[in-house]
């Protein structure tokens, strides 16, 4: 069956049409995305705002339309944590139910991190027993760690690269002090955490999932995504510690044209990259493979669970 996934992300609003059967990997058909950033649409700190609802329903209408076009037999939508933590995100989601009569639900940071383990898991396979799975987005920081395909424990913290860059940083590139302050924080918020994965044992595996990943990954001289999503991409701390250092130091037009990097994302990259350098340094991961599924896929696996089981 053709099925769309409709991702209402913190930076981007995404549709995914994919072609999709029981015992089949599911294969994209059509993609079609939107840099909305709903989380730079937020007032007085925590609403969103007419201006970021009334892009978000433009953008919804746009899709249902495209999914028609395209034969899509049944959609699913979730938002993330720019709707999630917005305090009107229910009432936005309430009307965009009445308007559209699509029923987008703000997924928890809890079952963002359980969705992404579980794509991860099917593409990894039980050959990588014991799998740690690590998401940067731009609102929040997922963890996952497990032997199954539901993980043993899983927990979301405040920790995107999109909202630290708010919160933090004023100026292009960010002053050492600012730097420093927010490598504080985010190594304080990170230790609170890592007895929850410790406590089952070193991983056989970890994974790495979001386009902060990835980026990171091809600065460090992984394979471009031209080459395909079976090339093995690896980030390894070592280089991440001093690329770290590196990226908060130069301007985003400069880290813009590093390998890999979109000028849209290239001003959050450097706290997208104090994040995961503080996660595998505390969490003892030497090494991080970067997996091209995610949440998306794990939103389409779960749903033909569901319309299969």
């Amino acid at each position: 069956m053709r099925l769309g996934v409709l991702d209402v992300g913190s930076n981007t609003v995404h549709l995914l049409v994919v072609d999709a059967h029981q015992g089949a990997r599911p294969l994209p058909a059509y993609s079609h995305k939107a840099d909305l950033r709903l989380a730079a649409h937020l007032e007085d700190g925590d609403r969103l705002s007419e201006d970021g609802e009334s892009r978000l329903r433009a953008f919804v209408d746009e899709a249902l339309q495209i999914a028609e076009d395209k034969g899509v037999e049944d959609l699913v939508a979730f938002a993330t944590s720019a709707v999630r933590d917005a305090s009107n995100g229910e009432e936005v989601l309430a009307r965009l139910r009445a308007q559209t009569r699509v029923d987008i639900s703000a997924l928890s940071g809890e079952e963002e991190a359980r969705l992404t383990f579980l794509a991860v898991r099917r593409w990894s396979g039980w050959s990588s027993g014991r799998l740690l799975v690590v998401d940067i987005g731009g609102g929040s920081l997922e963890i996952a760690v497990g032997i199954d395909e539901e993980p043993d424990a899983a927990f979301s913290l405040p920790l995107g690269a999109g909202r630290l860059t708010r919160d933090w940083f004023t100026a292009d590139p960010p002053s050492p002090d600012e730097v420093r302050g927010l490598r504080r924080h985010v190594r304080a918020e990170i230790a609170r955490h890592v007895g929850e994965v410790a406590r089952y044992g070193p991983p056989d595996h970890a994974v790495a999932t979001s386009k902060t990943f990835k980026q990171l990954a091809r600065i460090g001289g992984a394979a471009p995504s031209g080459d395909g999503p079976y090339q093995r991409r690896v980030l390894r701390d070592a280089e991440l510690t001093e690329w770290a250092d590196r990226l908060a130091r130069m301007p985003a037009a400069e880290r813009a044209g590093l390998p890999g990097v979109s000028e849209r994302r290239a001003p959050q990259l450097p706290a997208g990259a104090i994040v995961a350098d503080a996660a595998m340094d505390l969490l003892g991961l030497a090494e991080l493979e970067v997996c091209p599924w995610a949440l998306r896929e794990g939103v389409i696996l779960r749903r033909l669970d569901m319309i299969t089981g």
